[in-house]
């Protein structure tokens, strides 16, 4: 198999959740209805836990972990913490493309397409109009990316925490179904960019192999 094959099937699975979350479209008022209702508000603070991981200060205090506890490993630190950065900034940049209503700031939508507000916002200051995509979802499925590459045997925990991540996101009321699945497209592609396929992959090698020898 030719390295372009193998570099396209890196990116099947971002494909993928990007076309599960263009069809979540179809669940996303009824499932935030069901999250919204009292009955379901005390599993929050439960949920709430997973937060951190997919959060900057749960990024640092894994990144400072890594630091304390496997020094043979240090020398993985900045493309981890690029990794997650870079998952969550992008999907902040694409925040930028489309005004979306938070669940819990709109909580009853006459429709799915109630929720966007219009196109090419730019820039909004209001958080509650910052629903699509999730950046705490990218920004774990990047960490976690990023701690399988460094951990193999770890991988069911750390896919298992992005997850957790991604329903207390729908849970909260802060995403719908469709904002956290196309999150976690975008977490995905950018952790292939940075552990697999493209330029800095081989960067990152030459200077990590480095940072080894010192």
């Amino acid at each position: 198999m030719s390295n372009a094959c193998r570099s396209c099937r890196r990116f099947i699975l971002p494909v993928v959740l990007a076309l599960a979350g263009a069809a979540a479209l179809a669940v996303d008022v009824p499932v935030a209805g069901v999250f919204q209702s009292k009955p379901l508000r005390d599993y929050r603070t439960c949920f709430n836990t997973f937060e951190t991981f997919g959060h900057g200060l749960g990024v640092i205090l894994i990144l400072l972990a890594l630091h304390q506890l496997d020094r043979r490993r240090r020398w993985a630190i900045p493309r981890v913490f690029g990794c997650a950065l870079a998952s969550g900034g992008a999907a902040d940049l694409l925040k930028l493309l489309v005004i979306r209503f938070r669940p819990r700031n709109l909580p009853s939508p006459d429709s799915v397409w109630a929720t966007f507000h219009h196109w090419l916002p730019m820039f909004s200051g209001d958080s509650g109009q910052q629903s699509f995509p999730s950046a705490h979802t990218a920004t774990a499925v990047g960490l976690a990316a990023a701690l399988i590459w460094l951990y193999p045997q770890g991988r069911f925990l750390f896919a298992l925490l992005a997850v957790l991540v991604g329903c207390q996101r729908i849970v909260s009321g802060a995403h719908y179904p469709s904002d956290v699945l196309v999150g976690a497209a975008v977490g995905c592609a950018i952790s292939t960019l940075f552990l697999h396929v493209g330029l800095l992959p081989g960067c990152f090698d030459r200077w990590e192999q480095r940072w080894r020898l010192t």
